[in-house]
């Protein structure tokens, strides 16, 4: 039934400046709407509807993931924007934050500025 329309994907966010700046310049998506209710960005066709709330609860699990061609590269460019990688204990995380899955992908996490995990992955 779901399977020929288009994905939007949610996340919430408390500041519209803040998730503008991220979204937009951090992460490079081009904003596409904005109301007092949400901002939307084209991510590669998929909307990304980030909606504003007075309290978000980041859930601890990864809520976006982006597939790259490389891995090391969108990590840096990210650090140089200020973002960080995230490390979690006993992963086995390289020191730039990136952990090898079994089947050979390649993932590193962070976090935009209310704490949502985000990730990027090369296969």
């Amino acid at each position: 039934m779901l399977g020929t329309c288009q994905l939007i994907a949610f996340v919430t966010v408390t500041d519209a400046t803040r998730a503008r700046r991220f979204y937009g310049e951090t992460l490079g998506l081009s904003l596409t709407d904005e109301s007092p209710f949400a901002l939307e960005f084209d991510c590669a066709g998929t909307m990304l509807r980030v909606a504003l709330a007075t309290h978000v609860q980041p859930a601890p699990y990864t809520v976006l993931g982006w597939r790259v061609e490389d891995i090391g590269a969108t990590l840096r460019s990210l650090k140089e924007q200020g973002g960080r990688a995230e490390i979690f204990e006993g992963l086995g995380q390289g020191a730039d934050g990136i952990w090898q899955s079994p089947d050979g992908a390649r993932i590193a996490w962070f976090k935009d500025p209310d704490g949502n995990l985000l990730s990027i992955t090369e296969f």
